[in-house]
């Protein structure tokens, strides 16, 4: 090839472009993921579609593509009034397109027709593959088998705080007419667009860490557009709903789509209002339980207490009777126990004299043979103290010396120049000692 066959870059870019639209000459339909989508302030939407392995996910294809304001503001409705879904990144869509190529800004797409029904097929498609996929697992009814409290009062709430839902949900209770005391405590969570799904798992694992505060958790969401129930149709967000130990109530506000976290919760109401109104009734329930067993026992009690009172009734008319008969017989018993204890008495009186007498003769004899020998023995000592007494010493020629009117038994017990007295039969001698 030679250098004076080149091509500057415009006219590259010109035949490029002649040619793509020689081949190009009318829209096709392609098939594709959108992966970005950005709308300006003019109505432009900017796309960035994609094709990937249905297996690994790998990227196999990318591309541009456009789809002007005044197209854009009719197929974007169209879409949406179609499918129930918002167009955003992460659905797939089967797009009418313009082939083109620009010399200054180069290959893309332009969007010229949306097909619905290809979408709406492939988000059957997606949600039946969940649906399968959660009864493969078995978990399916995992939630649903759990039991209710019958007085489910400590609520925990996902929802957003400035939802309507959520306020009428949070009136209803406050109003019920039963006056019951409901204990609520919300956690935040988004409830639409991308994130949904996952702030509504993190609100779940919060709860999950003070699960024993409560009886029953409950999602509310409460009017909007159908298009923004897809992240309830979220594989991971179901598949936690199923293992939460503690009964979901749904309440996400559509009565005709029934969302796959409708499917495993507990309870699927069509409203908050409708979950408030379910919570009241199973309290209201439990009370008029309460209530009818408290009748039953009332009435069992009176039927018990009219039976004992009868008893009673019948027993009082006896009673006078019966206490006759009975003083009859302990008077005959106590006349027979006086006359057998009368003549118990008088044989035991006898035996007692009896014995007295006996024990007087007896103590008779003692005394008088006791005072005889003691009489004697009294005469014995008169006789050895008369015996032993000073005068009769004295008479018999002996003396008693004393020393201060003390007798002397010890010459010890004196010195010279003591005074002492001599005592004799006929009288006495003071001396002085040498």
């Amino acid at each position: 090839m030679k250098s004076t066959d080149s091509f500057s870059l415009l006219e590259l870019n010109l035949q490029i472009k002649e040619q793509i639209q020689l081949a190009f000459d009318r829209p096709l339909w392609v098939r594709a993921e959108i992966s970005e989508l950005h709308e300006n302030a003019s109505g432009h939407a900017y796309f960035e579609l994609v094709e990937k392995d249905a297996t690994s996910n790998t990227l196999l294809a990318k591309n541009k593509a456009t789809c002007w304001a005044n197209t854009y503001r009719m197929l974007k409705p169209y879409f949406e009034s179609s499918t129930g879904e918002h167009l955003r990144q992460g659905i797939k869509v089967l797009l009418a397109c313009s082939v083109e190529y620009h010399e200054l800004y180069g290959f893309s797409l332009n969007i010229k027709d949306i097909d619905p029904t290809f979408t709406l097929g492939d988000m059957a498609r997606q949600r039946m593959e969940i649906i399968n996929r959660l009864k493969d697992d078995g978990v399916m009814d995992m939630n649903k088998e759990l039991t209710l409290s019958p007085t489910p009062q400590r609520i925990a709430i996902l929802s957003s705080p400035t939802a309507a839902g959520y306020g009428d949900f949070m009136d209803q209770l406050k109003k019920n007419t039963g006056s019951f005391a409901f204990y609520t405590k919300l956690f935040p969570v988004v409830m639409q667009g991308e994130q949904a799904a996952n702030s509504i798992v993190h609100g779940l694992d919060l709860i999950f860490e003070h699960q024993e505060k409560f009886d029953v958790v409950v999602i509310i969401r409460g009017g909007g557009a159908t298009a923004e129930l897809s992240c309830f149709d979220n594989y991971e967000l179901a598949f936690n709903c199923t293992q939460f130990p503690l009964p979901i109530i749904t309440g996400i506000g559509h009565e005709r789509d029934e969302s796959i976290v409708d499917m495993v919760a507990h309870t699927r109401c069509k409203t908050p209002t409708a979950v408030a109104e379910f919570l009241i009734s199973r309290v209201s329930e439990a009370m008029d339980g309460v209530l009818e067993i408290q009748q039953g026992i009332v009435f069992l009690s009176e039927k018990i207490l009219q039976k004992k009172i009868n008893s009673l009734q019948k027993i009082s008319m006896q009673f006078p009777q019966l206490v006759n008969e009975l003083l009859f017989d302990k008077k005959s018993r106590l006349s027979l126990l006086s006359h057998q204890l009368k003549k118990d008495s008088e044989q035991q009186t006898r035996k007692k004299l009896v014995t007295l007498e006996k024990y007087k003769l007896q103590l008779h004899t003692g005394t008088r043979f006791y005072s005889t020998c003691k009489f004697h023995e009294v005469e014995m000592m008169e006789q050895k103290v008369n015996l032993s007494s000073p005068e009769t010493l004295l008479k018999k020629g002996y003396s008693l010396t004393l020393k201060n009117g003390k007798i002397i038994r010890s010459k010890t017990r004196v010195k010279a120049g003591d005074r002492i007295t001599t005592r004799l039969q006929d009288g006495e001698i003071e001396s002085i000692v040498s």
